[in-house]
């Protein structure tokens, strides 16, 4: 006797799932994107079927017996890559890669299964957007090995995994996950039920079999990923690949690892033969004026495993109208407002009738609070117009009483700095180093009117 089939009403942006039917919906907010899929009663029996789950029980283990022998990662041969991935492939992950079109996502994939390839490991690409002869094509292009490749085009899951038994790949590659179907799910490639059944199943098969896999993920318009929150939440690794202002260099980002850290950057630059690695990421972010200028401050950032020299710009100007602009582009503009206001009570500069723009060069998105005493110096810089040293650069948390807090990783912070050239360094007090770091002269400061007296005596 055939079960009787389920039907459930789920928002086709943000994925929550409804009893019945609503014009909006209450978690995204937006309007009529609640639609009717039907989930087949069966298709759930089937699947976990498919996968070796239904008719056995799991068992009951200790935490104490639990194996914790850590099977080897795989390198990918592109370092960048494996430093977000937290140091290569892990048997039996899932690693989703999203990214705006032509930000080069199969291109990293395509160069990284090449080198994988490379070392007697079984690779599979499953394309089912683009043909064989077009991936064929760019592999040829960017003058990559191909001899140990398979490829497969197909989008049905189910197909895929009896393929993926025959061959027994160690690594997968699915391009795109929005394009697959599962044949038991009533809806059509794309929806929210389709990726999420996709996603789900070809999981369980990775944890089964101990398979890799890569999906590729489609972004929407605001560059978040396509589909429902839940594809986020079941992979292992969601990693980001998007271009900086130069359009040259591409930033690849962790969103979320369970293998390694969350937040690491991987930077690469786009050329005729594919994607390089960016050996010096800070060079690529401190390509500064020849003629030094005011409002540009240099200050290290903590990405991940690794500082990272960028550049602050700030522009204070005439207000033309009748409310001040505050805008920040690279960082929270509710912090540079706080800023703002801790350098009017505690630095005595008042900024209430200026206009007040602040940037981060290169496209880089500043998450920590490292930054502050950069921005405000460059504020400062803006307003005095008084140029700051080309080989001088800042770093410390600005508290509301203006004090400056020291941060993490202070003395690798320093290093790095001076060893692209910088002889100058205002820092917390608390960071200060206990031994002198060759070429550096630092002014340890626990204010932020003991920052500004170091700036008046340039």
């Amino acid at each position: 006797m055939s079960k009787k089939t389920k039907t459930a009403f789920v928002c086709t942006d943000c994925g929550s799932e409804y009893p019945r039917w609503g014009g909006q919906c209450t978690s995204c907010g937006a309007w009529n994107t609640i639609k009717e899929v039907r989930l087949g009663g069966a298709a759930a029996e089937r699947d976990s079927r498919a996968v070796g789950y239904a008719g056995s029980r799991s068992e009951v283990k200790l935490l104490s017996d639990v194996n914790l022998t850590q099977a080897e990662r795989i390198a990918t041969g592109i370092s960048e890559f494996d430093r977000v991935l937290g140091g290569g492939i892990v048997s039996g992950s899932v690693v989703l890669i999203g990214g705006a079109p032509g930000a080069g996502k199969s291109t990293l994939l395509l160069q990284a299964i090449a080198a994988i390839a490379s070392q007697d490991i079984a690779v599979l690409y499953v394309s089912g957007e683009e043909s064989l002869q077009q991936i064929a094509e760019r592999a040829h292009r960017l003058k990559l090995p191909t001899n140990n490749i398979m490829m497969l085009a197909e989008t049905s899951v189910q197909r895929i995994c009896d393929v993926l038994d025959e061959l027994n790949p160690q690594i997968l590659v699915i391009d795109s996950i929005q394009v697959m179907h599962n044949q038991e799910v009533e809806s059509a490639p794309g929806s929210v039920s389709q990726v999420r059944e996709c996603a789900s199943y070809l999981t369980q098969y990775a944890k089964r079999r101990q398979v890799s896999i890569f999906m590729v993920g489609h972004v929407t318009k605001d560059q978040s990923l396509a589909g429902p929150m839940t594809l986020s939440h079941i992979v292992d690794t969601q990693v980001m690949l998007g271009a900086t202002d130069d359009a040259r260099f591409r930033v690849l980002r962790a969103d979320k690892n369970r293998f390694g850290s969350v937040g690491e950057l991987g930077f690469f630059a786009m050329d005729s033969l594919g994607l390089k690695e960016v050996k010096n990421p800070s060079a690529m972010f401190l390509n500064r004026a020849e003629k030094p200028s005011s409002g540009s401050v240099v200050t290290v950032l903590w990405e991940g495993t690794r500082p990272l020299l960028v550049e602050i710009q700030a522009l204070v100007t005439d207000c033309q109208y009748g409310n001040p602009r505050r805008l920040a582009v690279g960082f929270d503009q509710n912090r540079l407002a706080m800023l703002l206001a801790v350098l009017s009570r505690h630095g005595g500069i008042a900024t209430a009738q200026d206009e007040i723009y602040a940037n981060v060069v290169g496209g880089i998105k500043i998450t920590e609070t490292s930054s502050d005493l950069a921005i405000v110096i460059g504020v400062v810089s803006s307003l005095r117009n008084k140029v700051i040293p080309h080989d001088m650069f800042f770093f410390g948390e600005i508290g509301l009483s203006g004090e400056i807090r020291p941060v993490a990783n202070g003395h690798a912070r320093l290093n790095d700095a001076a060893k692209h050239g910088f002889k100058t360094a205002v820092i917390p007090k608390a960071n200060a180093p206990k031994n002198r770091i060759e070429g550096l002269k630092i002014y340890p400061v626990s204010t932020l009117a003991e920052a500004l007296d170091v700036l008046s005596e340039l």
